[in-house]
């Protein structure tokens, strides 16, 4: 069996005093892609901030490559890419800017990778176009060309396809899929239903862990 990159032990996760769940044992291992579903509530935003660092778990712990997450944070920061349900950009900023700020710390990037990564997502000849001034989609989308820049093997996304048109849909489910095929690992939440996965994609349903 393939050694786990993430795995979950006896993971517990508490929000306004409500425990979401327990107990949830998860071994995901590169190749994969795991699409985190349930019902409204049942804490799926709040297992992959888990799994990304940026929550302490009620109970258990994560492990990153067999290793405890609280051990590891410089690992999993050049391991990571995190792109949550917000796009998490700056609005005074121009989308090239933007690039340039979030990948400065741990895979800077040259300019003409990034206006690469801007053409790949439909956003030639906005490079230098303030963010407030594109639309939510466009937005997104600045957001989700760092999946096309030289990135991290982990990818962890919250609900990627929000404000995408039907051609932006089908080429990041193309490039979320090429990745995992490529060794990469992907762990999403989404109201899309995906028609296109690899082989290492599997579903797995919160709500058996609801207390």
């Amino acid at each position: 069996m393939t050694s786990p990159v993430l795995q979950t032990v006896a993971l517990a996760c508490e929000r306004d005093l409500r425990l979401l769940f327990e107990n949830l044992e998860l071994r995901l291992a590169s190749g994969d892609m795991v699409q985190i579903s349930g019902p409204n509530g049942s804490g799926k935003t709040s297992l992959l901030r888990l799994l990304a660092g940026l929550m302490q778990p009620t109970d258990g712990q994560v492990l990153l490559n067999g290793q405890p997450l609280t051990e590891q944070r410089s690992e999993l920061a050049r391991n990571l890419l995190w792109i949550g349900h917000a796009a998490g950009i700056k609005d005074l900023l121009t989308p090239e800017e933007n690039l340039s700020w979030l990948c400065a710390l741990h895979h800077p990037a040259e300019r003409e990778a990034i206006w690469q990564a801007l053409a790949a997502v439909g956003l030639r000849g906005f490079e230098d176009v303030p963010c407030h001034s594109l639309s939510a989609g466009q937005q997104r989308r600045v957001a989700l060309a760092r999946l096309y820049l030289d990135s991290p093997p982990l990818w962890i996304l919250d609900e990627p396809f929000t404000a995408l048109d039907k051609q932006g849909v089908a080429q990041l489910e193309e490039h979320l899929a090429g990745h995992c095929e490529r060794g990469g690992l992907v762990v999403l939440t989404t109201h899309h239903t995906l028609s296109r996965m690899p082989a290492g994609y599997r579903d797995i349903d919160l709500g058996k862990w609801a207390v």
